[in-house]
C-alpha cells in the first residue's frame, strides 16, 4: 500500500505521534510501516540480532542505543537477515555500518549516522519495553510509518 506520512498525520490530527528529524534513511526502502517491536540495549547488538532472526511477519524493529555514536547496532549481515525475515523495516536511535549495501537492499533503514565499528555481543538488552527519543514514545504492538517525509506513530493501524 502506498502512503505519505503527511496525509496521514493531516487524517489523524491529534491521534499520532510525530517523531522529531534527525534520522537518516539509510535502507533501500524509504517507505515502509509495521507493527513495532523494541529493543532497548546501550553498545549491545545481541537482541538485534536475535530479533532479525525471527519472522518479522512486516513488522517494524525499533532499537534504543540512547542515540549513542559510539558503535553501529547494525549491519550489512543483520539488515539482511532482517530483509529475508520479512522485516518491514528497522529504526535505530544509533548507528549502522555498510551502509553503501544496506542502500541496496529492499528494506526501511533509519539511524542517526554511520559508525565501522560494531557493538558489543554481550547478550545484553531489553526486548519489548517502551523507548522514547525524538520526543516521541515508541511502544511495542503499536504502528510506525516512515517516509521521505518523516516518522508517526499510532497506537492504532492507520489503513
Amino acid at each position: 500500500m502506498t502512503f505519505k506520512t503527511a496525509d496521514l498525520c493531516d487524517a489523524s490530527e491529534g491521534r499520532v505521534q510525530v517523531v522529531q528529524p534527525g534520522l537518516i534513511n539509510f535502507g533501500g526502502r524509504p517507505r515502509f510501516h509495521g507493527e513495532m517491536v523494541t529493543v532497548r540495549a546501550l553498545g549491545d547488538f545481541s537482541r538485534v540480532r536475535e530479533q532479525v532472526r525471527l519472522p518479522g511477519n512486516g513488522k517494524v524493529l525499533v532499537v534504543d542505543n540512547e542515540a549513542s555514536l559510539a558503535c553501529a547496532m547494525l549491519g550489512d549481515l543483520l539488515a539482511a537477515a532482517a530483509s529475508e525475515n520479512g522485516w518491514q523495516g528497522v529504526v535505530i536511535n544509533g548507528c549502522i555500518r555498510d551502509a553503501a549495501d544496506v542502500a541496496s537492499m529492499d528494506i526501511g533503514v533509519k539511524a542517526l549516522a554511520t559508525n565501522p565499528l560494531r557493538g558489543a555481543r554481550d547478550g545484553g538488552g531489553e526486548i519489548n519495553v517502551e523507548v522514547e527519543f525524538l520526543a516521541a514514545v515508541f511502544r511495542p504492538g503499536e504502528y510506525l510509518y516512515s517516509d521521505e517525509d518523516g516518522i508517526l506513530l499510532s497506537p492504532t493501524s492507520l489503513f
